[in-house]
């Protein structure tokens, strides 16, 4: 069985994908396949906002089961309230001034992506914590 082990550097590569993803399909400013489709007519440079909708979609999907599949639903949902707490504790500490629409959008987008990589990670994570090793599927036959 090879043995693969998560470093700072694996779990840095998963969560700059994933908020590349996330930012590649919506941020408040137009470069990204949302921004694109406002300010343009649709079918101005439809066959490239298809193929971009496309990459995204298939790059969401892995990374969607992947955190589905490792987490589950619970596991989501803890990870968007300790960021919702988190966020909740910075602005009551540090003050809600500086906390401007776009901010809070480019906050949800990292967040986003962080429990899309922890959801890539996790089988990694989990394995380092306990010693368990996740099965998903074996081969039978």
């Amino acid at each position: 069985m090879a043995r693969s082990n998560l470093t700072l550097t694996g779990f840095a590569t998963r969560w700059l994908v994933a908020f590349l993803l996330v930012a590649a399909t919506f941020n408040p400013t137009n470069l990204s396949l949302i921004g694109w489709l406002r300010v343009t007519p649709v079918s101005s440079d439809l066959p490239l906002k298809a193929l971009l909708a496309i990459v995204l979609l298939i790059g969401f999907l892995i990374y969607l089961r992947a955190t589905m599949r490792s987490i589950g639903p619970i596991g989501i949902g803890l990870l968007v309230a300790l960021f919702a707490i988190l966020g909740w504790v910075v602005i009551v500490y540090a003050g809600a001034g500086w906390m401007t629409g776009n901010v809070l959008i480019w906050l949800g987008l990292i967040a986003v992506s962080l429990i899309m990589a922890v959801g890539m990670a996790w089988s990694h994570i989990r394995r380092r914590l306990s010693g368990q090793v996740d099965v998903d599927e074996a081969d039978v036959g």
